[in-house]
């Protein structure tokens, strides 16, 4: 799951850069109004994480200038202000929530679960192809009665998978939900994640859930009916 998070304070940005990485979510930074607009604008988010405080253009005008724009992706506003008129002024800019600072981050991650809950038609916390099940609660994987331990990483490319079945996925469209825009095409990363979990979900069974589709992508199929 992709996020922009827009954020001046560096301490501030690095700390929920490194705890939301830590949590499977790929996470692009900006620090000011005017690099976050151009992010938003031109990539595809899950959720928008938006500073209030923001030199430039702030985290209010941003918002309404977004929604203007068409933008309707889930927006979550971060700021010390916590008057009434201030979550008001938020929340009409066109936000979904408002949070104010300082925040447990355990709440910063509820709030970004719900957010995503009522965006989303994948809101099943449990993902079933086939025998393969995963609990997107737990982040646990079993493939029949077998237990599955994934690595965040490899929890993340299941998780992309399982909610497009029998899709064919291009290697771009992959790598930009799991990683940030740094990711370069030439990169064989993903096909080394790809290696990793074929060897836990297919390797010890005679049919496979993971497809190759040389100079395409990849696929996953219901190895119970293949």
């Amino acid at each position: 799951m992709r996020l922009l998070l827009v954020e001046d304070e560096v301490k501030m940005l690095a700390f929920l850069r490194q705890g939301l990485e830590e949590q499977r979510y790929a996470v692009d930074t900006a620090d000011n109004g005017e690099d976050g607009l151009h992010w938003a604008l031109n990539f595809p988010y899950d959720v928008l994480i938006l500073d209030v405080m923001l030199p430039g253009i702030d985290g209010i005008e941003l918002c309404r200038i977004l929604r203007n724009r068409r933008i309707d992706t889930p927006i979550l506003m971060l700021t010390a202000r916590d008057g009434v008129d201030d979550r008001v002024q938020g929340l009409d800019s066109g936000a979904d929530d408002y949070l104010v600072k300082p925040f447990a981050f355990r709440e910063l991650l509820a709030r970004l679960r719900a957010l995503t809950r009522r965006d989303t038609p994948h809101a099943n916390a449990v993902l079933i192809v086939g025998d393969l099940q995963l609990d997107r609660v737990t982040h646990t994987a079993k493939r029949g009665d077998k237990l599955i331990e994934l690595t965040a990483k490899e929890y993340e490319l299941l998780e992309f998978m399982m909610l497009h079945p029998n899709q064919v996925l291009s290697r771009t469209l992959i790598a930009e939900h799991l990683w940030n825009y740094d990711y370069t095409p030439e990169s064989n990363v993903l096909d080394v994640y790809i290696r990793y979990l074929r060897r836990k979900i297919d390797d010890d069974y005679e049919n496979k859930y993971i497809r190759t589709l040389r100079g395409t992508g990849y696929q996953l199929v219901d190895a119970t009916t293949a």
